[in-house]
């Protein structure tokens, strides 16, 4: 591979670059909101480099929200809400818990499933932690799991709320990078299922190791009728996962239509069971706006802040100065996975989308690697930062329900940290993993 034209077309950052980046990393220490952060970036960046006019700004603000996709965002997150006010999500526990409870460690396997099957319909892992937090917590203890352990457990399951489809993160990186959210939710299902696995298999092996929980003592034929009980109770509530899979992956729903359809089916079945009133809605619908008030005002203020950043050529510049280090691509992979899990550590996955995915992705081009598979890395990498300190979004959530030290959790949460980086290295070294399911036009 040829570094030449790379090495021509080297960019001189100055100050106009780097003291707006010193002034966000402030704003962001100081506690300011970080779409107020962005936005203050990149006005200034625009009125000391003088590249593009101020105007633009307002513009963008408009241009970087209007957009079809992301109507599923508030959509996804209103299909959560529903589904643990209808109590659907317990259900869902409830199925869970009869398909492992012949095993050793079988609760703590069926709050691992729970949380994917939480995931398959929210597409938001704080929503999924406090969600099945909740409601297995407390039974981790009392099966005998150390308290912190169940903390990191429940954190560790969460993460796959942005992994597995539909996820709000591949809604945002699609509309940041300018690529289908249908075909990124069809990449990564594969890889979404294997971090489910790799959390699963954790925990299997750390209660062989610790001896936490014991069960195991069910027979076959008591296994099956379980199952087929739990199944019969609770079929309804596989409705929900049912019509946003088959009608995003056959292709008959957009994410938004599959996101409207669900909210109305969980209502329905809400209405149906009796568990949901009509005031309900008013909490309902103002929880749902809270979360989608802090996504995207952070998407609207991207655009004008990607946009300077590409004027001053930042992207071209970082891919110079990276490529300048080393030209193997394989440790470039590496760096770029670095760079990735030490921001998820700091600052949540919708921030760091839409900053480091127009920076990152000319350097992923440069070395050959899909796009596709560049975004289910990225998105992957950033979901290893949900339990990792000092940030981890899913650390703080777990222990604010449980009071439990968040330290505490995240060294718990150690061995999961291991095996999600398996998995990261395995999306981004082998492209098959995330490019089966696509057409061969995405290959």
């Amino acid at each position: 591979m040829s570094w030449q034209h790379l090495k021509d077309s080297s960019v001189e950052l100055g100050w106009d670059f780097y003291g707006p980046v010193i002034l966000f990393v402030v704003l962001c220490f100081l506690g300011v909101p970080v779409w107020a952060a962005i936005g203050a970036t990149a006005v200034s960046m625009l009125v000391l480099s003088g590249v593009l006019p101020l105007s633009l700004v307002g513009e963008s603000l408009f241009d970087g929200i209007d957009a079809f996709a992301l109507t599923a965002v508030p959509l996804f997150i209103l299909t959560g809400d529903v589904l643990v006010r209808t109590g659907l999500s317990r259900k869902f526990l409830d199925i869970a818990e009869a398909l492992t409870c012949w095993t050793k460690g079988g609760f703590g396997s069926a709050t691992v499933l729970v949380c994917g099957m939480f995931s398959a319909i929210s597409g938001s892992d704080a929503a999924g932690a406090a969600a099945v937090g909740r409601m297995t917590i407390d039974r981790l203890v009392a099966s005998g799991y150390p308290r912190p352990y169940a903390c990191a457990l429940v954190a560790a399951g969460a993460c796959t709320g942005i992994l597995i489809p539909p996820s709000i993160a591949y809604i945002v990186i699609g509309l940041v990078l300018g690529i289908s959210a249908s075909t990124l939710f069809q990449a990564a299902l594969i890889p979404g299922i294997i971090i489910l696995v790799s959390i699963l298999t954790t925990n299997i092996v750390m209660n062989r190791v610790h001896a936490y929980e014991s069960g195991g003592q069910i027979t076959g034929g008591d296994w099956f009728g379980n199952v087929v009980r739990a199944i019969r109770s609770g079929w309804y509530a596989f409705l929900v996962p049912g019509i946003i899979f088959y009608g995003i992956f056959s292709g008959s729903l957009t994410p938004t239509e599959a996101g409207a359809t669900a909210v109305v089916v969980t209502i329905v079945i809400g209405f149906v069971l009796g568990t949901l009133k009509l005031s309900d809605f008013p909490s309902m619908l103002v929880s749902s706006a809270k979360v989608n008030g802090v996504i995207l005002p952070i998407i609207a203020f991207s655009l004008p802040f990607a946009q300077t950043l590409a004027a001053l050529g930042v992207p071209q510049g970082f891919v110079y100065a990276v490529t300048s280090l080393t030209e193997n691509s394989y440790i470039l992979i590496l760096l770029m996975i670095a760079i990735l899990i030490a921001a998820g550590c700091v600052m949540e996955t919708t921030p760091n989308i839409v900053i480091l995915a127009p920076i990152l992705k000319p350097l992923a081009d440069e070395i050959g690697m899909n796009e596709i598979q560049f975004c289910v890395m990225m998105i992957t990498s950033l979901g290893v930062g949900f339990i990792t300190p000092p940030l981890g979004l899913n650390l703080f959530v777990v222990s604010g329900l449980t009071g439990e030290s968040v330290l505490k959790i995240a060294v718990r949460a150690v061995p999961f940290v291991f095996f999600m980086l398996i998995v990261v290295l395995l999306i981004a070294y082998v492209p098959a993993v995330s490019t089966t399911l696509l057409p061969a036009s995405y290959k």
